[in-house]
């Protein structure tokens, strides 16, 4: 009798234990989220800091900084135009290079996006409405890796 008291016993005490450890994998749960939100903000923190570093050793945060070769004022402008909104016509390059620059001829626009296609900076896709323009994937990929933000 006095065995299965005790055998009765562990076993309260075996239950015990295990709802003990339920509640503190509970208790534990709310911790492991604020840790998973701190590593975040953190990520996130060194990206900006990133961002004024090259802000401050660059005087501006612009494509140049991925594409190098970019050494006429048009062909920065118009890459800055396509990172702004991707799959632009010629007349909306021209327009959006003119809004940032004063001026700008379609012919010239053209030339250039020539001359970046060939670069491999620059993607043409075939419409319906004509020919539109985005920046290559590749050169995504080293905008976000240069900012700090991983695609």
């Amino acid at each position: 009798m006095a065995e299965d008291d005790l055998k009765d016993d562990l076993r309260g005490l075996r239950e015990q234990i295990e709802a003990l450890r339920e509640a503190l994998a509970a208790a534990a749960q709310p911790y492991a989220q604020l840790v998973a939100s701190m590593e975040r903000l953190q990520e996130i923190a060194r990206g900006y800091f990133r961002l004024l570093d090259l802000y401050q050793r660059h005087g501006s945060i612009s494509p140049d900084l991925v594409v190098p070769g970019l050494k006429d004022d048009i062909s920065r402008h118009i890459v800055a135009a396509l990172f702004e909104r991707q799959d632009r016509n010629i007349s909306q390059i021209t327009d959006a290079v003119k809004a940032r620059r004063g001026t700008a001829s379609r012919r010239i626009v053209r030339e250039k996006l020539a001359e970046l296609e060939r670069a491999g900076i620059v993607v043409a896709t075939p419409g319906s409405k004509g020919r539109t323009f985005r920046v290559a994937d590749e050169v995504v990929a080293r905008w976000s890796q240069v900012l700090g933000f991983p695609k």
